[in-house]
């Protein structure tokens, strides 16, 4: 069982951080979508996805020109989640897929594999991503930084 370091950013190992990188970097080879997760302690909200609605657009995901963003929010002390997807995606998996992410993120969790769980479900968004907006060398680039960001 993991422990908690006064700073979340810490939580993960330096090969932890880069197998989350290098797993949004993959997927976004495949589309011209984009991927951000965000992991802080605590959710300030009592649903997580209004959380991470508002750090959607906070980071601005909403301006990718296809609207076809997705945020993975992650409250790791008080064990939330969600994943939310502007309307380009939305339209096209809507609130089901989103929902069976979640639960696959946390049933990663559960077993303390929380480095494999949010591979896992930047490789499943990016598999929807690449299926209804597919990469175009001509026209795509980065839109959005690939980095981890951690909040408090």
């Amino acid at each position: 069982m993991r422990l908690f370091p006064s700073k979340i950013k810490d939580f993960f190992s330096a090969e932890e951080k880069q197998r989350i990188v290098s797993a949004i970097v993959a997927s976004e080879k495949r589309t011209s979508g984009e991927v951000r997760v965000y992991i802080e302690s605590h959710c300030r909200f009592v649903d997580p996805v209004d959380r991470a609605v508002e750090l959607f657009y906070g980071l601005r995901m909403d301006k990718t020109e296809q609207r076809n963003g997705v945020i993975v929010y992650i409250a790791l002390k008080d064990h939330q989640l969600a994943v939310y997807g502007d309307e380009g995606i939305h339209q096209k998996v809507g609130e089901t897929f989103w929902k069976a992410e979640v639960r696959n993120m946390l049933s990663a969790f559960t077993t303390e594999h929380i480095v494999a769980g949010i591979v896992q479900v930047i490789e499943s968004i990016g598999d929807a991503l690449s299926k209804h907006f597919p990469y175009n060398e001509a026209t795509d680039r980065n839109e959005l930084p690939d980095e981890i960001v951690f909040g408090k």
